[in-house]
């Protein structure tokens, strides 16, 4: 891939994030971007980690997808190794070979069993690695390690990624401060399906892997598999929450301890950031699209109505033109084949009702016209049948996307 610009929607700087105590990291270099930049990051863990995650359900998933997602089950981590440049996807023997390698190489080097290391790979599917590849570049990994240098772990992992995605919070728990640092990356191949990216989460608190992954499974509904940019779902998603135990903090072992519920909603927050960096990266995004649907029959009802919204082309390009095409709005409701009152349907976008009680109502043209000059766009759907309600991200479709996802293999 070529150098992109970044993101309009980029924060203007990476975020200071605070130390999480008991793991160390490093980002070196494999070579699967000719030696031009980090493309492995590597992270290990106290003896004792926890370990919580979900994936991608698409069913042409990645090697290292499969094996994490049965490794989790375990409960327990040392070591983290993901590389950037290639997805280990439909690669068949050569992928499980290139995997074996990688975690024998580990267990070597941290006297871990096998199901306390895990994988993620991204890049460039059905193109099969030499097997010991990843696992020829680990020695040096090792030799690196060090306190985390959280932008430069970021990178490491960063395929067509404008900006380096990171997040992080300090709780206080009974008297001792407990770190959370999030990152990921995602900018195309983007829709829901858990997880729609790579995202890596860590933290210091002591938390058993059952409340663990209460935790992830409690959230990762409302926040990873809320947002869309392409509505493709990638074969490499992965996210995984690691907690070292190593902040002092006494051990939250059951659900029902009042401090799991301050841990939980900090992930909550943590989650939501990230996904909010991957649709304001989007590929070729001018624009971050924050879609609410209410009036549904039921909650599930208003998510399909307001991803098929997310996800129309139609939508997407007028939103990319500035153009408040509310009948646009109302096709995409109508294709989601989901139940509505077409009597009652209305349409807001950014304070602004354009149409109403199943028409067009007049509306400052000035006030929304000035709303889609803006980056952030708000648009509201009212199906007029029940409760139900959802909120969904996406972004604009512009012709950046078509020259970044032409070129992605040159």
């Amino acid at each position: 891939m070529k150098n992109l610009p970044v993101s309009p929607l980029a924060p203007a700087a990476f975020p200071t994030l605070p130390l999480v105590a008991g793991m160390q990291a490093s980002a070196s270099r494999i070579g699967l971007y000719g030696g031009t930049r980090n493309d492995l990051m590597t992270v290990v863990f106290p003896e004792g980690a926890s370990v919580a995650g979900a994936f991608t359900l698409s069913a042409t998933r990645s090697a290292d997808v499969e094996w994490c997602a049965t490794k989790v089950k375990n409960g327990r981590a040392r070591a983290l190794v993901v590389n950037a440049g290639n997805s280990n996807a439909f690669t068949g023997p050569a992928g499980l070979a290139k995997n074996a390698a990688t975690i024998a190489e580990a267990c070597r080097l941290t006297g871990a069993i096998d199901h306390e290391i895990f994988l993620a790979a991204t890049g460039v599917i059905g193109a099969p690695l030499p097997p010991r590849t990843v696992a020829d570049a680990l020695p040096n990994a090792f030799e690196a390690l060090a306190a985390p240098d959280w932008e430069s772990l970021a990178r490491a992992f960063s395929t067509t990624d404008t900006f380096p995605k990171g997040v992080g919070t300090t709780l206080v728990l009974d008297g001792t401060a407990v770190n959370i640092v999030g990152l990921a990356k995602g900018s195309g191949m983007i829709a829901p399906n858990m997880a729609t990216m790579l995202v890596f989460v860590f933290t210091d608190a002591a938390i058993a892997p059952d409340v663990l992954q209460a935790m992830v499974s409690a959230h990762v509904e409302t926040t990873f598999n809320s947002i869309s940019v392409d509505s493709d779902t990638s074969t490499s998603d992965t996210l995984l929450v690691f907690a070292t135990g190593a902040s002092g903090a006494a051990p939250i072992k059951d659900q029902g301890d009042p401090r799991a519920a301050l841990v939980s909603e900090a992930l909550r927050g943590i989650f939501h950031d990230l996904a909010m960096q991957v649709v304001r990266d989007g590929e070729g995004a001018q624009k971050l699209i924050q879609i609410e649907v209410q009036g549904a029959v039921n909650d599930r009802s208003a998510r399909q109505i307001g991803f098929a919204i997310a996800n129309s082309p139609l939508v997407k390009t007028a939103i990319a033109g500035e153009d408040a095409n509310w009948g646009r709005v109302v096709m995409a409701v109508g294709k989601a084949g989901e139940s509505i009152a077409i009597d009652h349907l209305a349409v807001r976008f950014g304070g602004q009702w354009t149409a109403k009680a199943g028409g067009a109502v007049a509306y400052d043209v000035n006030q929304v016209d000035a709303h889609m000059r803006g980056q952030l766009i708000d648009i509201l759907v009212d199906v007029g049948l029940g409760s139900g309600q959802a909120k969904v991200w996406t972004c604009d479709l512009t012709h950046g996307y078509i020259s970044i996802n032409g070129d992605y293999r040159s």
